[in-house]
């Protein structure tokens, strides 16, 4: 797993790197800069493009005022803004403001208080260097001004490492009301930051580049993370191989508990989840009136027929199964409610809940209590919000889940753009793969199929979590770049499984 660090642990790394190479602060800015001008470089050409360089006084000031005088060596035409309000610069920077003033062709405008907008073409690209990950509070007064200034000026927009205006982790606010540049791209520097994982974030972020500076490999390995980012290389370890001699009973029984009168098409793209996951025999237990569409649509599957024609009233013998998963489709009434309640009492191994079943769990909170220990939530924010409590933004709704997860002793997958795996540890993981047109009907009861199907192999939940959503992810991701988002339905991801194993497997 990749690690994510926070502002701090970044901040933290920055010096390790520099203790260990015997290097000062500017050296470090230099090589930063050094990289930015090579992307830079790749996307934009100094015959074409003039840049306008925007610095702030702290060292996301001291990388612009470095760009500067490199993208100068390099032939652009390069005009900067200093802001200076406090009349006192980091050591960074004021060493590489005296840098720039050395070259002859620099224009350095140096702002103390009044500030008087450059004249800029249609071609221009404006650089944003005015405050970094450190930002500990929302932009004001004159800088607020500044931003929309630059937001407005319809011109290209590079941030260097995060925009200006976006808070970090630590100090959070809803941005809704606040301004931060509206970055076209962001070079960000050797790791994508936290904040870019969140959705409020992404209209200000832009196409994301993220820029090695040989920050200490040591030190990475040193400093310990609450977040990772999945990699390929990992889920690819993660894919048991089979042995030629292995029959369906070495793959695991999974029991499916789905569907409902009019909501048979969740209990269906559960199943083909949990049947495309590879497990070896699949149980639905459903009610009567959807069984003979169960075995139409998918005659890999086993049925066990409730009592109740329209709903699920009870469960047996949860526990010869290796693997339980429920909700898809089964209703909110007080007879899926006292169902749900008896399977969670007599169910002693890890389960996978999702939809309905955490729609009566967040009106039955005392449910939390009695989960087994390792079982498998699977919420979209609102289900989330309904679990724990109404949430301004994603941070929030962040650490909800890492709350829920690390007091109820179980894992939740937050899903979304970047799903995250919160462990009973603590630490989360961020998923890699996916696109938007698995914003989709159905698309949320395919994973618990697949989380199922994985736990009932054998593998561990965290495993089977992170796992389950790379796949999915992964499936839906084969799809579109074969067809297109647009036309992606939940039934498309199970059909693309075995690519997307095939491709995992052969990395």
């Amino acid at each position: 797993m990749k690690k994510i660090f926070t502002a701090a642990q970044m901040a933290q790394l920055d010096r390790i790197t520099l203790e260990q190479e015997q290097m000062a602060g500017y050296d470090l800015v230099e090589r930063a800069a050094r990289a930015f001008v090579y992307e830079f470089n790749r996307h934009y050409k100094p015959r074409r493009n003039d840049v306008f360089i925007f610095a702030g006084r702290g060292n996301n000031g001291a990388d612009a005022l470095a760009i500067a005088r490199l993208l100068l060596e390099d032939s652009y035409s390069v005009q900067v803004v200093l802001f200076n309000t406090e009349g006192k610069l980091s050591d960074e920077c004021e060493y590489h403001r005296r840098r720039l003033l050395e070259v002859e062709a620099a224009h350095l405008q140096e702002v103390r208080d009044e500030f008087a907008p450059p004249v800029m073409r249609a071609e221009s690209i404006i650089v944003d260097g005015l405050f970094g990950s450190g930002l500990n509070r929302p932009l004001e007064g004159g800088y607020a001004a500044l931003v929309q200034y630059i937001n407005e000026s319809g011109l290209e927009v590079v941030s260097i490492d995060i925009p200006s205006g976006i808070p970090s982790e630590e100090t959070c606010w809803d941005l809704r009301g606040q301004v931060a540049v509206r970055a076209h791209r962001t070079f960000t520097f050797e790791q994508p930051k936290l904040a870019f994982f969140v959705a409020e974030n992404h209209e200000f972020i832009g196409l994301v580049h993220t820029l090695a500076i040989g920050l200490s490999e040591s030190g990475k390995e040193q400093i310990d993370s609450d977040f990772y980012q999945v990699s390929d290389l990992d889920m690819a370890r993660a894919i048991k191989p089979r042995n030629k001699f292995a029959h369906k009973d070495h793959f695991g029984h999974a029991l499916l508990v789905a569907g409902g009168k009019g909501h048979m098409g969740a209990a269906c793209l559960a199943a083909q989840g949990a049947m495309r996951s590879g497990v070896g025999l699949l149980t639905v237990h459903l009610p009567a009136c959807g069984e003979a569409v169960m075995q139409t649509v998918i005659p890999e599957a086993m049925t066990e027929a409730d009592m109740e024609q329209s709903v699920i009233s009870g469960v047996p013998q949860p526990n010869k199964y290796a693997a339980v998963a429920v909700g898809p489709g089964i209703g909110t009434d007080e007879t899926q409610h006292m169902m749900l309640e008896q399977l969670i009492l007599s169910t002693q191994k890890p389960m996978v809940l999702d939809a309905d079943a955490l729609n009566i769990i967040a009106a039955h909170s005392e449910l939390l209590d009695h989960l087994p220990a390792g079982s498998i939530l699977t919420p979209h924010m609102r289900e989330l919000e309904r679990l724990t409590t109404f949430c301004n933004n994603d941070f929030e709704r962040l650490h909800q889940a890492r709350a829920l997860s690390v007091n109820h002793n179980v894992y939740v997958v937050l899903k979304g753009a970047y799903t995250a795996t919160c462990m009973p540890s603590g630490k989360v993981v961020f998923n890699c793969t996916g696109n938007p047109g698995m914003a989709t009907a159905g698309s949320g009861d395919v994973l618990t199929g697949i989380i199922c199907g994985l736990l009932a192999q054998g593998h561990p939940p965290s495993t089977s979590a992170v796992l389950g959503v790379y796949l999915h992810g992964l499936a839906g991701d084969i799809y579109a770049g074969r067809y297109s988002q647009a036309s992606l339905t939940a039934g498309d991801i199970p059909r693309y499984l075995g690519e997307a194993y095939k491709q995992l497997i052969e990395e």
